[in-house]
């Protein structure tokens, strides 16, 4: 199968159901044995959907490895799995590889992808010609073409589409003919909402069914969720075709709401982390709040939150057992979000982002609200540039839990673990953060 240009193939791909593209120009080092190269950052993360996020920290070098639902596409058309494919993240230096992408798989193109011995090398491991482009499906399958030296398609792709703008690896692969990208589709919808002004506060239920939900703090969220189809829930993928959707009517906004993963907290529950390290109230509630901000004791709960195992000059990790730690007076780790569960979360979840401005508005007696435009929009981040703001104080821990005692004396517990920070301070986080008119 031959394909003479990008655009050609682009098409071949959506025959796939693949909604988003990525091409890498290989090098002679990009092979089964040096693996391929993806980047010198985690951004690549926001790109290749992936599994469960193993440490190693024993290793010689300290790595991450998850695993990516990768399959290769033949040129007879046919895919096949590559069951063994999975992302290292170096994070010494730091980089993302891709590595397993032949093994347990006879349709690789295993005969472009060998290493060459040193006296074969010709061009001191610059691009050789080849060209890796990998297509996204919304399962998270990644489908994988290998575009050879000298054919058509590989110099079609390197003549009009490839950029050393920002030295960027990884590059977008355009998909033409879609009834719409991901990107477009989302616009729209929020031109719908926006346009129709005043919404009922409702809630998208688990059994499809959309009722009234009145009187809740987080209702304008909810209501927004409920326009889009979308069923509130905790997991880390993003809300909508890859975007996230963030709701605020006030300048301070919540980033996302994790639970710790070791730490008392993790070990005990919520209702004992509260009970232990909570205030009282006259209402028989017990409380954990206040602002924390890396490195600065919260004067109501006596607490650090601080900042383990992070190379802020080379933002990088130097120690794998680190994370997001909040320390007691007597400095024992009341709750850890370790770099496993930030990197998994942040990642996968906050790479593209959509921010909507909305405002409570009353109608018929009904409460309700109503979606302003312009929204904001951040694309491409990465742990670095959280931890960064985490550090700078720019975004903060503001919990916000609580365990009730009913009159029979038994307690229920609302857990919430916030990140927060000022809107203005959004633009810290991505690399563009821009307005759009929808």
């Amino acid at each position: 199968m031959n394909f003479y240009n990008y655009e050609e193939f682009g098409k071949y791909l959506q025959t796939f159901g693949v909604t988003r593209a990525f091409f890498k120009p290989l090098s002679e080092n990009d092979n089964s044995k040096n693996q391929i190269y993806f980047g010198g950052s985690f951004q690549v993360l926001q790109q290749i959907p992936f599994g469960k996020i193993t440490e190693f920290p024993e290793n010689k070098d300290p790595n991450y490895k998850a695993s990516v639902n990768f399959w290769w596409i033949n040129n007879s058309g046919q895919i096949s799995s590559a069951p063994n494919t999975q992302l290292i993240l170096y994070t010494r230096y730091p980089e993302v590889r891709l590595s397993g992408f032949l093994s347990n798989c006879p349709a690789a193109p295993r005969e472009h992808l060998q290493p060459l011995l040193r006296d074969e090398r010709t061009n001191n491991n610059s691009k050789d010609g080849r060209v890796l482009i990998l297509g996204i499906c919304p399962d998270n399958k990644v489908l994988g073409f290998l575009a050879i030296k000298d054919s058509s398609l590989a110099k079609s792709i390197m003549a009009n589409l490839y950029s050393d703008e920002h030295g960027k690896v990884i590059q977008e692969f355009p998909l033409k003919g879609l009834l719409g990208t991901e990107k477009i589709d989302l616009i729209n919808k929020l031109h719908d909402i926006v346009k129709t002004g005043w919404h009922e506060s409702v809630k998208l239920y688990p059994n499809g069914e959309i009722k009234p939900y009145y009187n809740k703090a987080n209702s304008g969220g909810y209501t927004l969720e409920a326009l889009f189809g979308i069923i509130p829930n905790g997991d880390s993928k993003p809300d909508y075709k890859g975007w996230e959707l963030k709701t605020f009517s006030r300048t301070r906004i919540t980033l996302m709401t994790p639970e710790p993963d070791q730490g008392f907290y993790h070990e005990r529950g919520a209702k004992e982390f509260v009970l232990k390290y909570g205030h009282d109230t006259p209402n028989a509630v017990k409380y954990f709040t206040g602002t924390h901000k890396v490195d600065v004791r919260n004067t109501a709960s006596q607490m650090t939150l601080t900042i383990k195992g992070f190379d802020f000059n080379r933002g990088t990790i130097s120690d794998m057992t680190g994370g997001l730690y909040l320390l007691d007076r007597n400095n024992d780790p009341a709750a850890i979000w370790t770099f496993n569960k930030l990197l998994s979360l942040w990642c996968k979840k906050h790479s593209h982002a959509c921010y909507i401005n909305y405002k409570s508005a009353e109608k018929n007696g009904k409460p309700g609200y109503v979606y302003y435009t312009p929204v904001h929009m951040g694309e491409n981040t990465d742990l670095s540039m959280f931890l960064k703001t985490m550090q700078s104080g720019m975004a903060v821990y503001d919990p916000a839990l609580k365990v009730t005692v009913n009159t029979k004396g038994n307690m229920t517990v609302k857990p919430r673990n916030q990140f927060r920070i000022n809107f203005k301070n959004l633009i810290l986080l991505y690399e563009r953060f821009y307005k759009q008119n929808v």
